[in-house]
């Protein structure tokens, strides 16, 4: 018999705070070695490592091998969106320099979250998603409208991906409005970064919308 879910293990897990900035780390859905999250997160690397052994038991982060070496990474969609959801009820943290102001900065106006974007862009496009009924808004959550087919197509987007929700409404923590996740998301976020649309910024998950992207996007009225 179940009586109820135990969040409090966890809780515990991201109550840390190394732990907490390793896991924000890896919110981009990409694979990062442990030197990398050890540089990102402020600690050694033997530190990083014990850490990162706790995350991984918790079912929080998979690792995969290559060769000798070893690549951390989100475990599923439904730990993004649960970090996700922790960022949108957090304080705001105060930058302790110029650089993290201006990456937070950065980070507020276009990102992306785990497969999907975020930010002042994520929640743009959502908007723009919803008003070419691409999106209808459904029981508290998102659903394909019915001009998605259209609206993928004119992005050169063939299909959603599989064994994901088509849709998902993901609350933005900076922009505390939601903006999409789910296949659609997934989709849009991978066109976006295979053609150039947007570009990654090195050291975090913030991406740039590119002068291309500009373009591409002005077909949903962005």
């Amino acid at each position: 018999m179940i009586a109820d879910v135990d969040v409090s293990p966890v809780a515990a897990l991201l109550g840390d705070p190394a732990r907490a900035r390793i896991a924000q780390a890896l919110h981009d859905g990409r694979a990062l070695p442990a030197g990398e999250l050890a540089r990102r997160a402020g600690i050694r690397p033997s530190t990083a490592s014990e850490h990162l052994a706790k995350l991984v038991d918790g079912r929080l982060l998979t690792v995969e091998r290559t060769g000798r070496h070893r690549y951390f990474r989100l475990a599923s969609a439904e730990v993004a969106h649960a970090i996700e959801a922790l960022a949108a009820v957090a304080p705001p943290a105060r930058p302790r320099s110029l650089r993290q102001a201006t990456v937070g900065g950065a980070l507020a106006a276009a990102r992306t979250c785990y497969d999907h974007l975020a930010g002042a862009l994520g929640v743009t496009l959502t908007d723009a998603l919803l008003a070419r009924n691409a999106l209808v808004e459904r029981d508290g959550t998102f659903a394909l409208g019915p001009a998605s087919d259209e609206v993928l197509a004119a992005l050169g987007i063939e299909a959603l991906p599989a064994r994901r929700p088509p849709a998902r409404r993901c609350l933005d923590w900076s922009e505390r409005r939601p903006h999409v996740a789910g296949g659609i998301g997934a989709a849009i976020c991978s066109r976006a970064l295979e053609q150039h649309w947007v570009e990654r910024l090195p050291g975090s998950r913030a991406v740039r919308l590119t002068e291309s992207g500009r373009n591409a996007f002005a077909s949903l009225g962005l």
